[in-house]
C-alpha cells in the first residue's frame, strides 16, 4: 500500500508541477491546431486497427521479458545501435514534423526548413559531446549522470522536476495534436480520440516498458519513412525527378511566387531566429525521453552508433518533408477538390496541416491515404509512449527510489511505482488533452525545447565537462534556467497578448532561449565558484574519477543477460 500511495503521490506531484509552471501552456501548443471533423475514413481505421493489434502483440511479448528494473527502464541494455537509432528516430519524428513542417513548406516555401534544420543540427552535439559519456556514467535517466559526484537529493529533485515539466508540456501538445489529427483523418470525435491514445500508451508503457516502447517506435519509424519515401518518389516522378522542374512549377503556382525560395518570412527578427535555433539545437540534448534511449544499448560504442543512425534517418526524413511540401504546392494547391473554397487562397479542406495527407491521396488514392493517415496516428502513439516512460522514470527512479526512499528500496517496488506513475501520467495526459482542446497550443514544441535547453542541458553538460560544478550551482542555476524560460514565454506576445488579451507583451521576443540559457550557465558557474563548503570541495575532487569512467567506460552498466 505504501508503494501504491507513493506512486500516486508522484503522479500528483507531476500534475502539481504542471499547475505551478503551466500558465505558459495556455498558449503552448499542439502540433496541429484546431481542425474540422471529416468524414469517416474506413481505410485509415482498418490499417490503424492492424497496427494496434500488432503492437499489442509486441507488448504481450515484451511483458514476459520485462522482469527487472533494467528491463523496464532500458530494455536490459540489449538494443543494438542500429535498432536504437531507428527507435530514436521514431521517438523524435512527431506528427508535428511530418504534417507541420510539410505544411510550413507548403505555406512559406524554403523558409519552412528553418524548423527541420534547427532540430536536425542538435544531433552532432549529442554525438560528439554527450552520447558516450552519458552511456558510461548513467544507468536509467540523465539525473544519474548529474548526480554521479553531486548530492543526490537536491540534484535529483531538480532534474526530475525539469524532466516532468518538459514531458508534461510535450504530452499536452501530442495529446491535443492526436485529437485534432484523428478528427481530420478518421472522422472520430475529439474526446474519443484522446481517450484511445491515452489508453494505448498506458498499455504499452505499463506492461511492456522500454522493450515494447522501443519496438513500437521502430515499427512506426519504418512505416513513416516508407510512407514519406513513396510520397516523395511520387512527387518527383511527376516532374521527371528534376528539382528544377518542381521548384519552377511551385514558383509559378504559389501566390508568393519567387519569395518562396527566400528565407525570412517565418522568423524575420534576428534575435528570435537565433533564440529559436538555440532552443532547437541545445534543447534536443536536454529532452529526457531522448537521453533515456542511450541507456538501452550495451556500451558507449553502440550509443555512438545510435546517434549516427538516428541522424541519418532523421536527416533523410526532413529532406522528404521538404519535397512533400513543394509537391503539395504543385499538386494539391492546383486541385480544387482539396481546397477550402470558402476561405480561398491556399487554404485546404481540414486545415493546412492536411497538405501531406491530401498529397498522399493525389499520389496514391484512397488506400494510400488510409495508410498515411494510420501512420500519422501511429507516430503520435510512439512519441507519447516514449514521453510517458521518461516521466514515469523520473517519478519512480529519481524521486521515489532516490529522494523519498534514499535508495533503500527494491527493484520490484521501484518498477511497481513506475507502472502506477505511467497510469497516473496517462490519465493526466488525457484530462489535459480534453481541457486544452480549444486552446491555441501551437507554441508548446518551441516552449518544450526552450525549457530543455535552459534547464536540463546546462546542468547535464557542465556535470560532464566542468570540474568546478557543485550541487549548489547546479540546482540554483538550473532552476533559474527553468523558471526564466517559462516566465519569458508567459510574458511574450504569444501568451500575454494572444491568450491573456493584453495590448502589448512585456517580453518583446517570441523565443526565450537566447536569454534563459546563458542565464542558466552564468548562475550555475557563479554559485559554483562561490561555493566554498566542504561538500563542494569533495565534489570538485571527485571529477577526475568521473572523467576517467566517462571516457573509458570502466565500471559502466552493462547489458542484462536474458
Amino acid at each position: 500500500m505504501r508503494t501504491t500511495m507513493t506512486a500516486l503521490a508522484g503522479a500528483l506531484a507531476a500534475f502539481g508541477t504542471l499547475l505551478a509552471t503551466g500558465t505558459a501552456a495556455l498558449a503552448a501548443g499542439a502540433d496541429l491546431g484546431q481542425a474540422a471533423q471529416q468524414a469517416t475514413n474506413w481505410h485509415a481505421i482498418v490499417m490503424f486497427v492492424i497496427f494496434v493489434a500488432g503492437t499489442l502483440g509486441i507488448t504481450y511479448w515484451a511483458a514476459k521479458r520485462t522482469k527487472t528494473a533494467a528491463d523496464f527502464y532500458a530494455a536490459g541494455g540489449g538494443i543494438t545501435g542500429f535498432q536504437n537509432g531507428l527507435a530514436i528516430a521514431g521517438d523524435y519524428m512527431s506528427a508535428a514534423s511530418f504534417l507541420g513542417i510539410s505544411a510550413l513548406v507548403y505555406g512559406s516555401g524554403y523558409d519552412g526548413l528553418i524548423f527541420s534544420v534547427g532540430w536536425l543540427v542538435g544531433w552532432p552535439i549529442i554525438l560528439f559531446l554527450i552520447a558516450e559519456r552519458l552511456r558510461n556514467l548513467g544507468k536509467y535517466t540523465f539525473a544519474d549522470v548529474a548526480t554521479y559526484r553531486l548530492s543526490r537529493t537536491p540534484v535529483r529533485s531538480f532534474a526530475a522536476t525539469g524532466a516532468l515539466v518538459v514531458v508534461i508540456f510535450y504530452l499536452i501538445g501530442q495529446m491535443v495534436g492526436a485529437g485534432q489529427l484523428i478528427k481530420l483523418l478518421f472522422g472520430m470525435e475529439y474526446i474519443y480520440a484522446v481517450i484511445i491514445v491515452g489508453a494505448l500508451m498506458m498499455i504499452y508503457v505499463t506492461f511492456g516498458g522500454m522493450v515494447a516502447t522501443t519496438w513500437v517506435q521502430i515499427i512506426k519509424a519504418a512505416l513513416l519513412l516508407s510512407g514519406a519515401t513513396v510520397i516523395a518518389f511520387g512527387v518527383m516522378f511527376q516532374f521527371n525527378f528534376s528539382f528544377e522542374q518542381l521548384f519552377a512549377r511551385a514558383i509559378e503556382v504559389h501566390p508568393k511566387h519567387q519569395a518562396i525560395m527566400s528565407p525570412g518570412t517565418l522568423v524575420s527578427n534576428p534575435i528570435d531566429a537565433v533564440s529559436l535555433g538555440m532552443a532547437q539545437m541545445f534543447g534536443t540534448a536536454g529532452l529526457p525521453h531522448i537521453l533515456m534511449r542511450f541507456f538501452t544499448v550495451p556500451d558507449a560504442r553502440e550509443a555512438r552508433k545510435s546517434v549516427f543512425y538516428a541522424t541519418g534517418f532523421i536527416g533523410y526524413f526532413y529532406i522528404l518533408t521538404f519535397i512533400i511540401g513543394f509537391g503539395a504546392i504543385c499538386l494539391v494547391a492546383t486541385n480544387p477538390a482539396y481546397l477550402d473554397i470558402v476561405k480561398g487562397g491556399l487554404n485546404l479542406r481540414g486545415g493546412n496541416n492536411m497538405a501531406a495527407i491530401h498529397l498522399s491521396h493525389a499520389i496514391g488514392g484512397d488506400l494510400f491515404l488510409g495508410f498515411i493517415s494510420a501512420v500519422a496516428f501511429a507516430t503520435i502513439l510512439a512519441v507519447v509512449s516514449g514521453l510517458t516512460l521518461a516521466g514515469a522514470s523520473a517519478i519512480s527512479h529519481d524521486l521515489y527510489a532516490s529522494v523519498f526512499m534514499h535508495g533503500k528500496t527494491t527493484e520490484g517496488k521501484e518498477v511497481t511505482v513506475s507502472r502506477y506513475a505511467s497510469l497516473g501520467l496517462g490519465v493526466i495526459a488525457v484530462l489535459l488533452g480534453i481541457v486544452f482542446e480549444k486552446q491555441n497550443v501551437a507554441f508548446i514544441v518551441a516552449l518544450t525545447f526552450s525549457v530543455a535547453a535552459s534547464a536540463n542541458f546546462p546542468v547535464l553538460v557542465l556535470s560532464m565537462f566542468w570540474s568546478g560544478l557543485t550541487t549548489r550551482g547546479a540546482v540554483i542555476g538550473g532552476a533559474i534556467g527553468l523558471v526564466s524560460s517559462v516566465v519569458l514565454v508567459v510574458l511574450s506576445k504569444t501568451v500575454w497578448v494572444q491568450s491573456f488579451g493584453y495590448a502589448e507583451p512585456i517580453f518583446p521576443f517570441a523565443y526565450p532561449a537566447i536569454f534563459s540559457m546563458p542565464a542558466a550557465f552564468f548562475f550555475t558557474w557563479l554559485f559554483s565558484v562561490l561555493d566554498n563548503s566542504p561538500r563542494a570541495a569533495k565534489e570538485r575532487a571527485a571529477f577526475e574519477a568521473q572523467s576517467i569512467r566517462s571516457e573509458t567506460g570502466l565500471g559502466a552498466e552493462g547489458a542484462a543477460a536474458h
